[in-house]
């Protein structure tokens, strides 16, 4: 618990988290293994070999391209710092609080389901089958990060996620995040919000266009990208911003276009109102801006399809095999 961090543990976690807040007495801190760590450790070598692959597919997803990552994201993309930096989507959590219910698709889903989700989304692609070497290889690094963690730990995890930024004093504006986003962000994500791709290597991801996460992802919420962002941005600066200034900010990017959700019924606001409640309330999807209804399309990015076979219903009650 924050209480009993030591000076050590504190000094760690400061580095991790320059100017960011510390943890309170109430709240669980988990400071995750690193590679070097798994080395030292007495694991067996196949392992080993196997989190070492997950690492590897997780901070170069991109090696999956065409198979199932169809955008410029990589697993790091949104996880920040190889996914252990607390406000920053560190994963550990999912690893001991999954099996877990999840209003988004409205059923438990498991670690594997979790990260599958991410590939259908965030990665506008396809992912990896369940019990496949690379989806056991994430899962593996995934439940490495939580190493010495109890499942379902039952209490307020310091850095969970991104944490909700408080409602802003000002309604998040278009404008005026326009303008803080070019002047902060545009120098690494572009003015047309491409990102940067380097000798086909992807140095900063697309936050919208066709390489981007597309409009299931849970990105496309303002709530989250203004908190990724308050956090996280500009990178090696945070927090800078205000936090009404990284409302403005995910304002103006949650406002763009991107690739079709993969839920889509064939029209926008029927698929708005099928997903409001568990997800779209948050987004723009499906609502007007600038004179333009968004997510009004079929454009799936750089796929060939719209929804992949693993995004389905589950039912734990037996009913359905009677």
């Amino acid at each position: 618990m924050g209480k009993d961090l030591t000076a050590e543990e504190r000094e760690t976690l400061r580095k991790m988290l320059p100017n960011l807040p510390e943890p309170k007495d109430d709240e669980f801190v988990h400071i995750p293994p690193t590679m070097d760590d798994l080395e030292a450790s007495k694991m067996h070598p196949k392992l080993k070999e196997t989190i070492r692959r997950g690492y590897d597919l997780f901070m170069n997803t991109q090696q999956l391209r065409g198979k199932n990552v169809f955008n410029n994201m990589n697993c790091v993309s949104c996880h920040m710092g190889e996914g252990r930096r607390p406000f920053a989507g560190q994963i550990w959590p999912a690893a001991v609080f999954l099996p877990n219910y999840r209003p988004k698709n409205d059923h438990v889903n498991t670690l594997e389901e979790r990260i599958a989700g991410c590939f259908s989304y965030s990665m506008n692609g396809k992912p990896p089958e369940y019990g496949s070497d690379d989806m056991v290889a994430l899962a593996a690094y995934h439940q490495w990060q939580a190493k010495g963690v109890p499942m379902y730990p039952g209490v307020k995890v310091y850095g969970r996620g991104y944490p909700k930024l408080k409602d802003p004093k000002q309604k998040p504006d278009f404008a005026r995040g326009k303008d803080l986003y070019m002047k902060n962000c545009a120098a690494c994500h572009g003015e047309d919000g491409a990102g940067l791709v380097q000798n086909g290597k992807v140095q900063f991801p697309a936050l919208w266009g066709d390489n981007s996460f597309n409009w299931g992802a849970g990105a496309a919420r303002i709530f989250t990208m203004a908190a990724f962002i308050k956090y996280n941005m500009p990178l090696g600066q945070a927090p800078s911003l205000t936090d009404q200034e990284a409302w403005d900010i995910g304002q103006f990017v949650s406002s763009q276009e991107r690739p079709q959700d993969p839920r889509y019924t064939g029209d926008v606001k029927e698929t708005r109102a099928k997903y409001e409640e568990t997800f779209h309330k948050h987004s723009l999807y499906g609502t007007e801006v600038n004179g333009k209804l968004l997510g009004d399309h079929s454009n799936t990015g750089g796929k060939d399809f719209l929804k992949p076979d693993v995004l389905r219903p589950r039912d734990f009650s037996g009913k359905a095999a009677q």
